[in-house]
């Protein structure tokens, strides 16, 4: 493998020379130069257009519109007739022939919006760009202008309801809280299901490392990116999209675009934003000016007591702010983009908070018709001020506190010892809420560099050559401290860990491609490439218990343990794609990939991902064209894909041995063998998808539809399987059970209104799919991010919530006890038809939704005034109400539905015997969300030249019509987990957040 790599690191010092020995060539050549100057406009309200491309077609000679449209293209060509593309994301590309024959020539162009983005411009991993209308699979595209407004803090987060057959989910309302990403479902089961990122050619790190427990919360890593500086994104779903990055993308690629500069003079671009985040609603808490004196079901005595909301201890409302100011410009020859942003921003857990700086540099040069070089350079530092909740696997935290309080214990500390009561029962110790957040000190930061080197060479007409250095290194720093003498159940005697990872990825990307025309009917693009990449892992975490009085350092402990992590994974792929096109209507597209990984044995590294698509544009047709058709149904294209891609993230880079521990015996060094058995014979797990569909526009192009339908079956799953104790390991990797997804998703747009002072855009999303897991030994795998009531259950869907149910009979009543409680199944009945033996635990509910969906309307009146409005909705999802769970117990009873007990509205003991009923705790976590809500308008004055300030009131989960009890159906426990989610135990909700934000250019 070493071997491999080397001989692939020394082909770029050959592909350097070649490319120098181009140039000196190529720099001989002479060429008439020719300008071609104009204004690129909308043809709806004539505004100017800027960021239009403008460029000679088949080559890289090519220009921007500046800030009013205008450009000027200098042509090193013969003199006469050329083909002048001019294109703009979310409008209609226009070719237009130009003479040459003059030194100045002038061509004003007129663009249309493009209902469906049909002929949109877009990047499938060759470096080749490729008309959408050519792919043979769905692809999105999200644009900036679609990222504003929305008051989202990161790339992830602003994408939610933006793109078909994802569903977008944020797990935590932390400042800097987690988002999973899923693009047609689960792809694996003990790995991650978030897709491919790629930045510029970067491939990028958005893990979720936890160097501090948090309670399930943890950061993606896309946090770090500036959403202010990202030009578009593009989201390929499908593995026929996607088997050209082999072995990494089986969940999915979202590529993406950050902002370049435009020749023309300096631009300079300015916004701030004021933010105002508050909790969106409280859950009703036990008010019962009473409670029992004992747990006795025959006891119904009471006492008197006062009860506190400890809520409004734990929660406030919280602020924050974002400024970001960039500079673009440049000449035909050099371009260039540099930004610098902050954001600060508070979190609605008191003394919580989120604060990140970022600065970016985008470069392009033009040595000479035939070369370029693009340097980008991004570097980001964060740091957040973090509170735990504990739950998932400790249990000291604010709002773990909170849910096991009783809530009629004064809260706040001893006016004279300063020291914090317990609020929890007797005999079961939790951490004081209020003690949580006034006296734990829990911080992370990371510092983070992604660059990219890309050349691009043109030795002759029609053939490209591009290479694509990236790196992506990062430092993430993590430190927690709990002082002595606290209310937390295990760490009285104080608490303190010091955590670090640094993570390094590097990708060497060299891709050919050559177009060509064979005869006048067939066009010709083949493409070529290989890939180095290399990742890095090197963690350290250090905890000490038992601390110095005098001392917040993890080494000051009396008691410490430390852990020390390295992990190297080096992929190599080469790939082969070839696309012919008909008479501009049908197109046909076959590629092959063949990736080797270290992560797997000899016997199976090397694995081979075939793909095949095609198209068909039916309303190219004469007789189509010809007939009405044409004028009901402008556009019609058929479209078929078939594709495998494989998964590294079931299993570590290591994974594959038997890794025995170290040991010291007598003093002598020594091994003990681990429970873990190796299996040097697991290979990579295999996703086969295919797909089908349509997109069409309708209404002279005012309507569009797109339709996919796609079958994703995902073998080879890599599973641990439980040994027989004789083997002397407890689990092995191995490569046992099936997934299928099955669904299809449709997108909408139109424009029902469009005149010179009014234009209504809508944008429908709708998106289902059903996923199934089959062949898992023993039926059954359970995950411990649920506490054991979330599992993989042949024939059901990933994640199910498998636990104990009420107890029926059969015509589905309950089976109560003699003193008249509900009871547990088991799994077996007495003569008396009691349930009797162990527990019979089955499946209880479905976090997986049956669909989701969105609806977007953007209003603009006049040329000053617009207004978005964004729903999103989740339907027949289920949530484990783990909160509502603990906070009705007798023992705890901090919330609502424990009044009944207390009120003689139920038997008294009610609540303790469906405490062991799970199924009682699953709720409908369906949701209809109102998103995204923003106002804008074009303030022109005087002072600043006239030029447009704009001025941005929005909003961000401002409603959510559902019926979950709890704080929000959204959030998730378990974090980023694939397998488990629509997991409720006390994390933290998402915040309703109002912005005012001014944007100015000049």
């Amino acid at each position: 493998m070493k071997k491999v790599l080397q001989t692939f690191v020394n082909c770029r010092y050959l592909f350097a020379v070649l490319a120098m020995m181009c140039y000196g060539q190529l720099a001989m050549a002479q060429n008439p130069r020719f300008t071609l100057r104009g204004v690129i406009t909308d043809a709806r309200n004539k505004e100017p257009l800027p960021g239009a491309v403008v460029k000679l077609t088949g080559t890289n000679q090519g220009t921007s519109t500046d800030i009013n449209g205008a450009y000027t293209l200098i042509l090193n060509v013969n003199e006469g007739s050329y083909p002048i593309l001019i294109s703009y994301t979310g409008y209609k590309p226009i070719t237009r022939t130009v003479l040459l024959n003059q030194s100045s020539i002038t061509l004003n162009v007129e663009l249309s919006e493009d209902a469906l983005n049909l002929d949109e411009v877009v990047v499938t991993g060759t470096s080749v760009a490729t008309s959408k209308k050519q792919l043979g699979n769905a692809i999105s595209t999200v644009s900036a202008k679609e990222l504003e407004g929305g008051a989202a803090t990161s790339i992830d987060q602003a994408l939610a309801g933006k793109v078909s057959g994802a569903q977008i989910s944020q797990n935590s309302g932390n400042p800097a809280g987690g988002i999973s990403v899923r693009l047609r479902g689960n792809s694996t089961i003990s790995g991650s299901s978030d897709p491919l990122y790629i930045v510029d050619g970067v491939i990028v790190n958005n893990s979720s490392s936890e160097l501090l427990d948090l309670g399930g919360y943890t950061q993606n890593r896309l946090v770090d990116i500036n959403p202010a500086d990202i030009d578009r994104i593009e989201i390929i779903k499908g593995a026929a999209g996607a088997a050209i990055y082999g072995s990494r993308a089986s969940n999915g690629v979202v590529q993406i675009f950050t902002k370049k500069g435009k020749s023309g003079k300096p631009v300079i671009n300015f916004t701030t934003q004021f933010r105002v985040n508050e909790l969106r609603k409280k859950l009703e808490t036990n008010e019962y000016p009473f409670r029992f004196t004992n747990t006795t079901a025959s006891d119904l005595s009471q006492v008197p007591v006062t009860r506190y909301d400890l809520q409004d201890l734990v929660f406030k409302t919280a602020y924050g702010s974002e400024s970001n100011i960039s500079v673009s410009g440049g000449t035909d020859k050099t371009q260039y983009y540099v930004s610098g942003g902050f954001l600060g921003n508070q979190g609605i857990i008191k003394n919580t908070d989120f604060k990140r700086a970022t600065t970016r540099l985008r470069l392009d040069q033009r040595f000479n018709d035939k070369i370029k070089l693009s340097m980008g350079a991004g570097y980001s530092f964060s740091g957040s001020a973090e509170i735990p909740n504990g739950g998932i696997s400790s249990a000291y935290g604010a709002l773990t506190g909170f849910i096991f309080a009783n809530n009629f214990v004064n809260p706040y500390p001893d006016a004279a010892s300063g020291v914090y009561p317990s609020l929890a029962p007797t005999g079961l110790l939790r951490t004081n809420p209020l003690e949580a957040v006034n006296r734990f000190d829990f911080n992370q930061q990371t510092s983070r560099f992604i660059g990219d080197i890309q050349l691009n060479i043109e030795p002759i007409s029609n053939l490209s050559i591009n290479y694509t250095l990236g790196f992506d290194n990062s430092t993430q720093l993590a430190t927690a401290y709990i002082p002595i003498g606290n209310t937390t159940p295990t760490n009285n005697s104080g608490f303190a860990r010091k955590g670090d990872r640094l993570n390094l990825l590097l990708n060497n990307d060299l891709n050919v491609a050559y177009r060509a025309k064979l005869g006048s009917q067939i066009e010709s693009t083949t493409s070529v490439g290989a890939t180095a990449q290399t990742e890095r892992v090197n963690s350290n975490i250090i905890t000490g218990t038992q601390l110095s009085p005098v001392s917040q350092a993890a080494s000051s402990g009396a008691s410490i343990t430390t852990s020390d992590i390295k992990s190297t994974i080096n992929i190599l792929g080469f790939y082969a794609q070839q696309t012919f096109g008909f008479r501009n209507k049908i197109y046909v597209t076959g590629a092959i990939r063949n990736d080797v990984s270290s992560s797997f044995g000899e016997a199976n590294r090397w694995q081979l991902y075939p793909k095949v698509s095609g198209t068909y544009i039916l309303s190219e047709e004469g007789f189509w064209k010809n007939s009405s058709l044409a004028s009901a149904i402008p556009s019609l294209k058929l479209r078929a894909s078939y594709g495998q891609s494989g998964n590294l993230t079931a299993i570590g880079a290591y994974d594959r041995f038997s890794n025995y521990g170290s040991v010291s015996l007598g003093g002598l060094p020594g091994v003990v063998a681990p429970t873990q058995y190796g299996n040097p014979d697991i290979k990579p797990e295999r996703q086969t998808e295919k797909e089908i569909g349509l997109d069409a526009s309708f209404l002279k192009n005012r309507l569009g539809l797109e339709i996919s339908f796609y079958d994703k079956a995902v073998k080879d799953l890599l599973l641990p399987v439980t040994l027989r104790p004789s083997s002397g390991y407890s689990t092995q990797f191995q490569n046992i059970g099936n997934m299928t997804n099955k669904g299809f998703e449709i997108l909408l747009r139109g424009v029902p209104v469009q005149s010179s002072n009014f234009k209504w855009n809508s944008t429908l999303i709708f998106s289902k799919v059903k996923n199934r897991v089959t062949d898992i030994p023993g039926g059954v795998v359970t995950f411990p991010g649920g506490f054991g009531q979330v599992a993989a259950v042949n024939g059901y869907a990933l994640g199910a919530f498998y636990a104990t149910a009420f107890a029926r009979d059969a015509s589905g009543n309950l089976i109560l006890t003699a003193a008249g409680f509900p009871q547990t199944e088991k799994v077996g009945r007495t003569a008396a038809g009691q349930p009797t033996g162990s527990n019979k635990p089955q499946v209880i509910g479905d976090p997986n939704p049956e669909w989701t969906g969105s609806f977007t309307n953007e209003f603009s009146i006049g040329n000053n005034f617009s207004l978005r409005m964004q729903w999103d909705a989740s339907y027949g999802n289920d949530v484990f109400n783990f909160t509502r769970r603990v906070g009705d117990r007798d023992i705890y009873g901090g919330l609502k539905g424990y009044e009944k007990e207390l009120r003689g509205e139920v038997p008294k003991g009610t609540s303790a015997a469906v405490f062991s009923i799970m199924e009682n705790w699953i709720e409908d976590g369906s949701y209809l969300k109102l998103r995204e809500l923003a106002a804008t308008y074009n303030l022109k004055l005087k002072f600043l030249n006239n030029n447009p300030l704009r001025v941005t009131v929005s909003g961000r989960n401002l409603a959510s019509i559902d019926k979950y009890k709890g704080w929000d159906p959204e959030t998730n426990a378990a974090g980023q987990s694939t397998a488990v989610r629509g997991f409720d135990f006390v994390e933290v909700p998402i915040p309703r957040t109002i912005a005012l934000g001014l944007n100015y250019t000049f």
